[in-house]
């Protein structure tokens, strides 16, 4: 890009630009770490629950077990993926103190966030494609809805993006980073219907999954793939769309008054 079109651009554009392809940088140039191990977790999975496991399950709402899982697996990945980015990359700034020159500069904080946030939803994205690629190594797969598969992709790349920038900005430690990962994120991704259907559930543990929010978005997103869904799929986008504007507006708020980052 020529210095006489970056002049003709607004410094704000300029600045979110900039951010997002740092980002992006930042986790291509370390693809060993960032892109390669889910890739090959996954595929793991595919070999595992979906061939050794999967053959020995029937099938699904009219599915086969691997058939079925995909979309939670793929799922599974931008979230984590989404989540890991973010958290990792700005704690690192707040802890190099590098985040000082962002707040003193004339960049928006909207920008920041959304530069921050946006990096880690591409890093989720592009993870959930590798994923997708290596499923259809294992099985076929199709598109019921092109405008739903789009939409909650993206919107849940976000929104656990976001979350990621949140829990950023609370962390005061290396170890703080990892424990909403580990002890939240992680087990309400496994109880969130990635590898079974809620229906087969006794009434009280299908009742009580409702409360699981990636239960929702994995619902959401196998009806995008698959046409079948364990709940209503226009709940699930209202949902995580609500969800996304409410850890937008937390996350900008905190950013503003400068928690976890100004002493």
């Amino acid at each position: 890009m020529s210095i006489n079109t970056l002049r003709s651009q607004h410094p704000t554009l300029i600045a979110f630009k900039t951010l997002v392809i740092k980002e992006v940088i930042r986790f291509t140039r370390i693809w060993t770490q960032t892109l390669l191990p889910p890739a090959i977790t996954m595929a793991l999975y595919f070999i595992i629950f979906g061939k050794l496991i999967g053959s020995q399950i029937r099938h699904i709402q009219g599915f086969t077990y691997i058939q079925y899982i995909v979309p939670g697996l793929v799922m599974m990945s931008i979230i984590t993926n989404a989540y890991a980015n973010t958290v990792s990359s700005f704690f690192f700034t707040k802890f190099n103190r590098s985040i000082d020159e962002m707040i003193v500069s004339p960049m928006p904080n909207f920008v920041i966030l959304l530069g921050f946030t946006l990096g880690g939803a591409l890093r989720g994205l592009l993870v959930g494609i590798m994923v997708t690629m290596i499923a259809l190594l294992f099985t076929h797969l199709q598109i019921y809805s092109v405008t739903i598969v789009l939409l909650i992709t993206i919107l849940s790349a976000m929104v656990f993006s976001i979350g990621g920038f949140i829990n950023a900005i609370y962390a005061k430690r290396f170890d703080d980073i990892s424990f909403v990962p580990t002890f939240i994120l992680t087990p309400l991704t496994y109880l969130g219907g990635v590898f079974y259907s809620i229906q087969q559930l006794p009434p009280f543990w299908r009742h009580l999954s409702m409360c699981n929010p990636i239960l929702v978005i994995v619902n959401t997103f196998r009806y995008g793939l698959l046409g079948i869904t364990d709940l209503n799929v226009y709940i699930g986008l209202i949902f995580t769309t609500g969800l996304f504007l409410v850890l937008l507006i937390w996350a900008w708020v905190l950013l503003r008054k400068g928690v976890g980052i100004k002493t």
